[in-house]
């Protein structure tokens, strides 16, 4: 595997690479984050070495995101139409505006309209609704995505960070009207983050969806620079608000497997850590939120590991997850269900409840 191993993203014929270079921290205007020169060092290696993706949205860094982006398109040194130019609207940017967010068809095309500018291109690859609005009609947000692709403005349209009730409403509604329908899905999902695992991956396979997640790394804390030798210390300005310094034993044990490997394979424990998201079932391109050259070279190493199947267990039997209703109830019924055959590689017993032959049953 490397970031030329494209793979089609969801029911669409849009090849996209392994792993898709993710610009969050692309303008220091948020008080942390990489400079505009270094940004386009890191574009440059990204692409020199294949990959072909490229995200952001229009709130990342009040919008200087998607504008250093922009700049780095205008330099002409890569063919536009060779890029997959993936943005998302749903994000307000206008304090005290109502319609300055959402998913209603006034914000979608006005965010799209400032994207477009600020990009400097005249369309868009990959358009996303970034996160559930609830008090917009999801007719109206895809009845306005499907004219801006029949207008050509956008390629394709993807969501993220919704219920996954709702996108499966969603991609029902497009299919009964004829109308575009969702090829992607973003979600959290790393060693720490499983829960996504209950509804939203299975709806994606069921639905069409190619999955891309997001912070595999779990905000940093499996970068490798987490130990239980700096255990208490805040070692990220960027999270320190948000995540407690001393981390739960079940994330040291996960962090100690993790070193492990690494040490084993001789790469760095944020390569294993996404390259273990990269396994998963229904994974199409993993999100590489990367703030250096030196965090970008170090996690697309991931793209050319293969982690053996002994490795996987270790990791999954350290971090998986406990599944709530009806998942918790379901998990044990393959006796009840089958019987004692084997369906799809699952093999069951004959439970105690059920008659043991059929001369035990009723009729």
């Amino acid at each position: 595997m490397s970031l030329t191993d494209y793979r089609t993203l969801g029911k669409s014929g849009l090849r996209i690479s392994p792993l898709t270079l993710g610009t969050m921290t692309f303008g220091e205007d948020w008080g942390w984050g990489t400079n505009p020169a270094d940004a386009h060092e890191i574009l440059d290696y990204y692409i020199q070495h294949g990959g072909n993706i490229i995200d952001t949205a229009n709130i990342y860094t009040k919008g200087h995101s998607e504008k250093i982006i922009g700049d780095f398109l205008a330099k002409k040194t890569v063919r536009r139409d060779a890029l997959v130019i993936s943005t998302k609207f749903w994000g307000n940017l206008y304090p005290y505006d109502a319609n300055g967010g959402g998913a209603g068809r006034k914000s979608i095309i006005q965010s799209l309209e400032h994207s477009l500018k600020r990009l400097q291109t005249d369309y868009i690859d990959l358009y996303w609704l970034h996160a559930f609005d609830p008090h917009t009609p999801i007719e109206e947000t895809l009845s306005t995505l499907n004219d801006l692709v029949r207008d050509g403005k956008i390629r394709y349209i993807a969501i993220s960070d919704t219920p996954a009730w709702k996108i499966t409403e969603a991609q029902l509604i497009a299919t009964f009207r004829g109308w575009s329908a969702f090829i992607g899905l973003q979600l959290e999902y790393s060693l720490l983050e499983r829960s996504v695992e209950n509804e939203l991956i299975p709806m994606a396979l069921e639905m069409g969806l190619g999955v891309i997640p997001w912070s595999p790394l779990k905000e940093g804390i499996l970068s490798g620079k987490y130990t239980r030798g700096n255990k208490g210390q805040h070692l990220s300005g960027r999270n320190e608000s948000r995540m407690s310094a001393e981390l739960p034993e079940k994330a040291y044990q996960i962090i100690d497997q993790l070193a492990s490997i690494a040490s084993d394979r001789n790469v760095p424990v944020s390569a294993v850590a996404i390259a273990w998201v990269m396994h998963q079932k229904g994974i199409t391109s993993t999100l590489l939120g990367a703030r250096t050259m030196e965090q970008v070279i170090q996690n697309i190493q991931a793209s050319e590991l293969k982690l053996s199947d002994k490795e996987l267990q270790w990791l999954h039997e350290l971090s998986v997850p406990a599944l709530p209703f009806p998942h918790n109830l379901l998990s044990g019924t393959a006796d009840l269900l089958q019987a004692g055959t084997t369906v799809n590689g699952i093999k069951s017993n004959v439970a105690k409840i059920l008659p043991q032959s059929s001369n035990d049953i009723y009729e």
